[in-house]
């Protein structure tokens, strides 16, 4: 009979492999010193992004990442860590952790993984300082919305000029 520690280790590292096949991106931090009540703060910002922090036990997560073919990530864990499954775009995610690591000293961006990717804390940054899709997909139908109105505009423009010039005519024959 199995002992429970090792039940709930294998459990832990299972967990970690779904989570690690259902998202995205993921990301590490460390968050020694940091208090229960702002780990449960960063919990419940990190739900508004679709994404979830995971703390385990370092070998656990070694094991997992191992077995996941995440090999670079291995040097991240150290010391308290936790990883952060991002399901849906890592923009929204990545935004949170940087902004509550700002806040919140003790929190520390470790890296990361997005589609293959490897994630440095610098990249973590440029990727939370980036627009959200929504804004992306607003910036890309105004720049098509403008093309169309000035072609608009542009046609509006000599139609006027046409109606002014028969107007013109009118006049002198009259």
């Amino acid at each position: 009979m199995k002992k429970i520690g090792l039940i709930f280790k294998e459990t832990s590292e299972k967990q970690i492999k779904n989570r690690i096949k259902d998202s995205d991106s993921l990301f590490i931090v460390k968050y020694s010193k940091l208090s229960s009540p702002d780990m449960t703060s960063l919990r419940m910002s990190l739900k508004t992004a679709n994404a979830s922090l995971f703390v385990v036990k370092n070998s656990v997560a070694r094991r997992a990442l191992k077995d996941s073919g995440l090999d670079t990530l291995l040097k991240n864990i150290d010391g308290p860590c936790g990883l952060i499954f991002a399901k849906d775009e890592p923009v929204g995610a990545s935004r949170i952790l940087y902004n509550f690591a700002k806040d919140h000293e003790p929190l520390k961006l470790e890296g990361g993984i997005f589609k293959d990717k490897v994630l440095e804390r610098k990249d973590i940054e440029t990727l939370a300082k980036l627009p959200g899709k929504e804004a992306l997909r607003a910036q890309v139908v105004m720049a098509l919305n403008s093309n169309i109105l000035r072609l608009v505009m542009v046609l509006n423009g000599n139609l006027r000029k046409f109606v002014y010039c028969l107007s013109q005519i009118k006049n002198k024959k009259s």
